[in-house]
């Protein structure tokens, strides 16, 4: 039984389902080229002048590649392979003009073409739909080998696993733009949450420093201000990260950049003593990169690593990197608590936190902006130890 839907199914593979109707994208790399070698080599294996691979659809048969022909469109009615396509086999004619399946079609009378020898195979997929058939003819009888048709029949799978690819192509590009547009709406959705929150909130801390100067610190009223204060300003935090998070990633402006430079500005933005008897130090790497967002990349790591400091020794963080014929790998390694090899790979992920004794405040969004913005850029964001304790974190951005 043919399948329910097979025009819907059609356009999955990119297929355009009516003569007045144009192909759902322009994929020349996937449907064009390739499929129309696969048939000139089909032509060539049987020893025939024309082939085609045909896609029949609810009311129409359309060839998607074709030598020794125009690929053209007819009705299914007149279509030859319409009539053998759903077999589950491959048909092999002599001669069509003594066949009862085809003596009376146009193909074969001289009304649109005089078609005498014809073979086919079904375009199946593994889910047992059929798309149509790769099909070679002539205008003289002719017949194939064992052996020709056997090549007939692997070309035929080629021609599906060329259209698999194109189905999946499409599936790719069309959950890429679903991306997009979720990732622009998330963007302005933070935006003006992140703004609708905020001033509230930073009137609720205004309020709360005028009643901490008014109040005496033995007062009881203090401490609560205090907790109020301080959980205000974790929620600021937290809303700045979110809208961070959200804006990440878009609108790349790449550029020239050293390395050693932003992490200079890093080390100012976050107060810390900068060269080599300082806690940040840096080798130099031009990189082809948005300078602002890695600036905010390295800030981020940097600022895990204050967060996450040993107790047992001086902070210290290092940038390293080299570059080669992929791109620019960067280092940056610190000498903290370092990350269980279990858990280097979670807390890549948004509001993911370890939660462990000594750490410090945070929203577990630091890393996901990180990796974020290495995606963004086309690489790849892993940790790992360093060597003596802490947490390195490698960061491959490609050439």
């Amino acid at each position: 039984m043919e399948p329910v839907g097979r025009d819907g199914l059609l356009r999955d593979y990119g297929l355009a389902t009516r003569i007045d109707e144009a192909p759902l994208v322009n994929s020349p790399e996937l449907s064009g080229e390739p499929l129309e070698n696969l048939v000139e080599l089909a032509t060539r294996l049987c020893g025939m002048p024309y082939g085609v691979i045909n896609v029949v659809t609810s009311d129409e048969q359309r060839q998607v590649a074709a030598v020794g022909i125009d690929a053209g469109i007819c009705s299914r009615q007149d279509s030859m392979c319409s009539k053998v396509f759903l077999s589950g086999e491959a048909t092999v004619v002599p001669d069509a003009s003594i066949d009862p399946r085809f003596a009376a079609n146009p193909f074969v009378t001289g009304e649109i073409a005089a078609v005498r020898f014809y073979a086919s195979v079904p375009l199946e997929t593994a889910s047992g739909f059929v798309i149509g058939s790769l099909c070679v003819f002539s205008n003289s009888s002719a017949s194939l080998s064992d052996e020709q048709q056997e090549m007939l029949e692997i070309l035929a799978r080629q021609a599906v696993q060329l259209l698999e690819l194109q189905r999946r192509t499409l599936q790719l590009n069309s959950a890429l733009e679903e991306l997009r547009e979720s990732n622009a709406k998330l963007a302005e959705f933070a935006g003006r949450v992140s703004h609708d929150l905020r001033s509230p909130l930073t009137t609720i801390l205004g309020y709360v420093e005028l009643g901490e100067d008014d109040v005496e610190s033995d007062h009881p009223a203090a401490e609560y201000l205090q907790l109020i204060g301080a959980s205000g300003n974790r929620m600021l935090a937290m809303l700045e990260d979110v809208l961070h998070y959200s804006r990440m990633g878009g609108g790349l402006q790449r550029q020239r950049v050293s390395l050693q430079e932003v992490a200079s500005e890093v080390a100012g933005d976050l107060g810390l003593s900068y060269g080599a008897d300082g806690v940040l130090d840096s080798e130099d790497l031009k990189l082809h990169v948005d300078h602002g967002q890695l600036r905010i990349l390295l800030q981020n790591l940097v600022a895990n690593a204050v967060n996450y400091q040993s107790p047992d020794r001086d902070l210290k963080v290092r940038i390293s990197g080299i570059s080669n014929y992929h791109g620019a790998t960067v280092l940056v390694a610190d000498n903290g608590k370092g990350i269980a090899p279990a858990d280097r790979q979670r807390v890549l992920e948004p509001l993911v936190r370890l939660h462990r004794e000594g750490d410090g405040q945070g929203s577990g969004l630091g890393l996901a902006i990180c990796r974020r913005i290495v995606e963004a850029h086309g690489g790849e964001l892993t940790l790992k130890e360093t060597p003596g304790g802490g947490t390195t974190a490698v960061i491959s951005f490609p050439g």
